[in-house]
């Protein structure tokens, strides 16, 4: 049997740093509207482009939720409920993240599932409403398409990304016609999954299995 490849899909096939922050922020706005009532335009871009920097720690999308709002509590002290906003950095925010984290989701009394459920609602409704500009916001990286097209191997695609949205983007962008051949398996890390365990499920005894993830924290690179 011939060799089998499980890949990462954001940060290794697809940039789609743009494409997630800008969802996030649309979440957001959903989620804690009056939050927005003093954020102009220009903070609003601040908010985005800060969320190239810091989006390395996300593990699993809803994540971009809370990065949003932290970093306007950060700018903004006036709409401040959590107790670790005031002198935070974004350098704060890279190194601290996994203790920030639940710190804040207790303070802003928020549910992880109810955020997941959220950020996949507003990505649904942007990609019914305007699919052209959702893509668009997404890009494969040089010479991806042309490798999945013509590989010879079997490919695996593991990600934390609802298994919908890789299809979408692999049939649009890499001009996939049956993206579910590529066995989307869609994994939350965060809750224990592991690579290894996916690689199991895939069900080729025999085939030599070569994992290819993220391996840097390039700021460009992100889910």
């Amino acid at each position: 049997m011939g060799d089998l490849y499980a890949l990462d899909f954001d940060g290794v096939l697809c940039d789609s740093c743009g494409e997630s922050s800008l969802s996030a922020v649309k979440a957001a706005k959903v989620r804690w509207p009056d939050l927005f009532d003093t954020v102009d335009s220009t903070l609003e871009d601040w908010v985005a482009d800060q969320m190239h920097f810091v989006r390395p720690v996300v593990e699993t999308g809803y994540e971009n939720l809370l990065l949003v709002r932290l970093l306007l509590e950060m700018r903004i002290p006036s709409i401040r409920k959590s107790s670790v906003a005031e002198g935070l950095t974004v350098d704060g925010i890279l190194e601290n993240w996994s203790k920030l984290k639940p710190v804040i989701m207790e303070e802003w009394v928020e549910n992880r599932d109810a955020l997941v459920e959220l950020f996949g609602k507003v990505r649904d409704e942007w990609m019914d409403n305007d699919l052209a500009t959702w893509i668009g916001a997404n890009r494969f990286y040089p010479g991806v398409p042309d490798a999945l097209k013509f590989a010879s191997s079997s490919i695996y695609i593991v990600t934390t990304k609802q298994s919908r949205f890789a299809a979408a983007l692999l049939q649009e962008l890499a001009g996939d016609e049956n993206p579910t051949r590529k066995n989307i398996w869609s994994r939350n890390w965060s809750q224990g999954g592991s690579a290894e365990a996916t690689s199991k499920e895939t069900g080729a005894p025999g085939a030599e299995t070569t994992l290819r993830g993220r391996s840097t924290c390039n700021p460009k690179e992100c889910d």
